[in-house]
């Protein structure tokens, strides 16, 4: 009889202070933990060991969507700020999908003012459909200029995760986003490849490894809290995807090992080999939720920052390596004081 888990199943204790609020200077010089999924090995290295345990002909597939800054401060005509999260935008168009925050007493139809080029209509808020959903808005963005992520950059900020206890810098544009980040349309960065450096990623292929990249758009629903106990009634949220032709071609002509760079890597490949049987060119999107005993059959390893207790991206990792294993791990991390989370440090699980 197969075993239902609980979401209390993947708690753990995690003291507040291991919780990175900035990144290290140098990218590549992070704590990384070593696990072996057949040996149940745990070794403690820094992410620029990964070039020991990368191979000749082994495929790196990293997620190369970039954040814009999505967080907006807006003012009423009394003055009044009113945050705006812009989500995602509508049909090419210029309305949007948002959060808000302060936004109670702003009337369906007002205008707030960014800045004298950059206003934001409030035109309907949406009820929320279920317990995993959190009510929205649609916004019109107002703006000078045939290019709102120029807008968004100019008065934009990045918006950091929640558990980071600060305001946002300038230097996080920078600093929350991969050093390969190149197709604008994420409002959180797939973190795992924070990690590399662009003297790594050279170092990396004059060794023989192929990289490949994917685009997930990454979206707030991946680290939204689980609000039931039975994991099984949670609803993951949509993230759209597209995998290049060079992608297909590299899986196509496969010689060693399949490393996926981060959680969103690993959904995007294996929604899309769950669909087709095989790693294809496709856009498309995906609410794939992977938990325990599911068993991932697209990728061979995994590098994966640290994840929230009670999330489905710690669930997934305990479908990659074990629930057990991984827990362990996690306690071994509490123990040697690792940085946990966005700016924190890594693992790399191995085969």
């Amino acid at each position: 009889m197969e075993e239902i888990l609980k979401t209390s199943d993947f708690d753990y204790f995690l003291p507040p202070e291991l919780i990175a609020q900035n990144p290290l200077e140098k990218r590549e010089e992070c704590a990384m933990m070593y696990l072996n999924k057949t040996t149940k090995e745990i070794k403690h290295l820094h992410f620029y060991d990964i070039l020991d345990y990368l191979n000749k002909d082994d495929i790196l597939v990293l997620n190369d969507t970039k954040v814009y800054p999505a967080r907006i401060i807006a003012k009423r005509k009394s003055g009044a700020g009113v945050e705006i999260f812009l989500l995602n935008p509508l049909n090419n168009s210029s309305c949007w999908e948002a959060l808000t925050k302060n936004a109670k007493r702003v009337k369906e139809g007002e205008i707030l003012e960014v800045a004298p080029d950059f206003k934001i209509r409030l035109i309907e808020k949406q009820e929320a459909p279920n317990l995993n959903e959190i009510p929205k808005y649609i916004v019109e963005l107002i703006y000078e200029g045939d290019d709102i992520y120029k807008v968004l950059n100019k008065y934009g900020s990045t918006p950091l995760p929640p558990y980071i206890e600060r305001e946002a810098q300038e230097k996080d544009k920078d600093n929350y986003q991969t050093v390969y980040a190149k197709n604008t349309g994420s409002v959180a960065c797939p973190t795992a490849g924070l990690h590399f450096s662009k003297e790594l990623l050279e170092k990396i292929q004059k060794k023989g490894v192929k990289i490949a990249y994917i685009t997930l758009s990454v979206g707030l629903g991946t680290f939204m809290p689980v609000k039931v106990e039975n994991i099984k009634e949670h609803t993951m949220h949509y993230e759209s995807y597209t995998i290049p032709k060079e992608t297909q071609e590299l899986f196509e002509n496969k010689k060693g090992k399949v490393i996926a760079v981060g959680t969103t890597v690993l959904r995007c490949l294996e929604a899309t080999y769950q669909k087709y049987g095989k790693i294809i060119a496709a856009s498309d999107k995906t609410n794939i939720f992977i938990y325990p005993p599911y068993k991932i059959k697209s990728i061979d390893k995994l590098i994966t920052n640290f994840h929230l207790p009670k999330s489905t991206l710690i669930m997934l990792v305990s479908a990659f390596c074990g629930k057990e294993y991984i827990f362990r791990a996690y306690r071994e991390a509490v123990d040697k004081k690792y940085r946990f989370f966005s700016y924190g440090d890594c693992m790399f699980i191995d085969c």
